[in-house]
């Protein structure tokens, strides 16, 4: 026996073991269930045939068989509840094989090798993983809303597949095919243990209980659910609590089988790859939080976020001596023209970003708008500096800052209505000895607030893939979630009244550099949006910014200003 096959083995045995450890938390739950059942069968009969005597042993055996029949009913309805609970579905973008025949064919190929049961479809997740998901649940067919009858019940059954595969987006546009498959192959090899009964009926159990916990903390039930609800909440934890170990440790010997089985296909490439995974990770990770999110909060979803990890990751490798030959890996067939149209599904997975990491619309609409690469400093950044310029003055305006002060009078209040738009005025305003920097930052806060509340509702009906064809059933791939609120994995913490202030403060003097100085905004790929001077970017403008706003220091940042040239009274175009 090999040394691989030997891993294998063990793992599947042990995943088999754990499983049927796991499978007798349920028998143990189910007995508890018709014990009372039983004892009082027993003491029927026995009163029947005269073993025991009427008076108290009669009472008793009729108390019994009513406290039986209180269990049982309870029991069937926690049962009923555990069995139509919905277990939580990632968010996804079907690929029908249609779309990627040839993603297909290199799935099948690799189960071939690994001589397991092909995934039965493909789907597309906008993060840097891959997994395999059991969809076999009746809510999570595609016609699971046709399933439904009168009064909401489901009438669908469970349908014996396969699991599906999910790939992580990033990974088909910045892997090459062969790493691409190297990297799949131990989840590939997973379907092996995922068709055996017990581990199947053992997730399947898991899953339902951690269901009927959800269900039962749902908000918004009215009191009359609510009540069994969280009867049927308390049994399934303290199920999950019995099962928890073995459930953690059939999984941990399932991806070891796995692992075992895949290292007979491509191991050797698979150690490179990995290094990529991690690559594809930090990239993605910066562009969704320096480049995708600002776009997101002015309106605008970035609709080729995927094609923009491969110029952020080269850029990085430009930077970065560590990441130095990894460009080189460019010139080899990216495993995205496997896709037929990788544009329309980059496009539907960078909508699914926008909803999951944000909480967009699910649809276009005037407020919410696809940029492409090329558009996007015209249309985020620059439009980003005004937009925040434009709230910073509307603040000063409101707390009656005079246009212009020297810097230690006393300020004025503005009279006639707006001020002019000015850099000075801002400068003078958080350089003047106590001046009220936090009123300030307050009074931004609040008018952001405002202004997104006056925003387009967001909404969470229609498809990411809508527009791209590949949806297979034209559904939300949100529905499955419930009323949960997006966005459901949001990227950043809600900033604090200085990073506000902060940031506001440096888009007018963006604004001010662009109007005044010949600057253009730009994009960078690692930081996001970038004041471009005479074609090259200037980053070491947050700190002259942040003495001005912590300090109320405004030397440094009016050095930084005559350095590049910026008339600070000059009014600045808001619009």
């Amino acid at each position: 026996m090999s040394g691989t096959g030997s891993v294998e083995e063990l793992g599947a045995h042990a995943a088999r073991a754990r499983a049927v450890a796991l499978l007798r938390v349920r028998s143990r739950a189910t007995a508890l269930a018709i014990l009372p059942a039983g004892v009082a069968v027993v003491l029927l009969v026995a009163g029947a045939q005269g073993h025991i005597g009427p008076g108290v042993w009669s009472t008793v055996s009729w108390a019994v068989a009513a406290c039986a029949v209180v269990v049982l009913l309870l029991a069937a309805a926690v049962a009923v509840a555990v069995a139509r609970a919905r277990p939580a579905v990632s968010p996804t973008v079907p690929l029908a094989e249609a779309a990627a025949p040839d993603l297909y064919r290199l799935v099948r190929d690799l189960a071939d090798r690994l001589d397991v049961p092909a995934p039965s479809a493909i789907e597309l997740t906008p993060d840097c993983d891959s997994w395999l998901e059991d969809r076999t649940h009746p809510a999570a067919q595609p016609g699971a809303k046709a399933l439904k009858g009168p009064g909401g019940t489901r009438r669908g059954r469970r349908v014996p597949a396969a699991p599906v595969l999910v790939i992580g987006s990033p990974f088909l546009w910045w892997m090459r095919v062969a790493e691409l498959r190297a990297v799949l192959a131990p989840v590939v090899a997973g379907t092996g243990p995922s068709a055996h009964p017990d581990i199947a009926a053992a997730r399947r159990f898991v899953r339902g209980l951690d269901a009927a916990v959800a269900d039962a903390a749902a908000p918004g039930q009215v009191f009359v659910r609510r009540i069994p609800a969280a009867f049927v909440g308390w049994i399934a934890r303290m199920l999950l609590r019995g099962c928890r170990v073995h459930a953690a440790e059939m999984e941990r010997c399932v991806a070891a089988a796995a692992s075992g089985r895949a290292q007979e296909v491509d191991y050797g490439l698979r150690i490179a790859a990995q290094e990529q995974v991690g690559l594809a990770y930090a990239g993605w990770d910066r562009l969704l939080t320096r480049v995708a999110l600002p776009a997101w909060r002015m309106g605008r979803w970035p609709s080729r976020l995927d094609a923009g990890v491969v110029s952020a990751l080269t850029e990085l490798s430009r930077r970065d001596r560590l990441a130095d030959g990894f460009t080189s890996r460019l010139g080899e067939r990216p495993a995205c023209d496997l896709i037929e149209e990788p544009g329309a599904a980059d496009e539907a997975a960078s909508l699914l970003a926008a909803r999951l990491f944000h909480g967009g619309p699910a649809e276009t609409g005037p407020g919410w708008a696809p940029v492409d690469w090329q558009q996007y400093p015209e249309e985020v950044v620059d439009r980003k500096w005004r937009t925040e310029a434009a709230r910073l003055h509307r603040v000063l305006d409101a707390m009656g800052v005079a246009a212009s002060v020297s810097v230690g009078a006393q300020g004025a209040a503005a009279a006639g209505g707006s001020a002019v738009p000015t850099l000075a005025r801002v400068i003078d305003h958080l350089a003047t000895p106590g001046a009220d920097s936090e009123a300030l930052a307050e009074g931004i806060g609040a008018a952001l607030a405002r202004d997104e509340e006056t925003a387009e509702p967001r909404s969470r009906t229609g498809s990411a893939a809508a527009d791209s064809g590949q949806a297979g059933a034209g559904t939300d791939p949100l529905d499955l979630w419930g009323p949960v609120p997006l966005p459901l994995f949001p990227l950043q913490p809600p900033r604090t009244g200085t990073e506000l202030l902060t940031d506001h403060v440096v888009a007018m003097v963006c604004c001010a550099a662009v109007d005044t100085a010949g600057a253009a905004p730009g994009l960078d790929w690692l930081d996001g949006p970038a004041l471009l001077v005479d074609g090259g970017r200037r980053s070491d403008l947050g700190s002259p910014v942040l003495s001005l706003v912590e300090d109320g220091d405004a030397e440094p940042l009016l050095s930084w200003l005559t350095s590049v040239g910026v008339r600070t009274d000059k009014p600045v175009r808001l619009s």
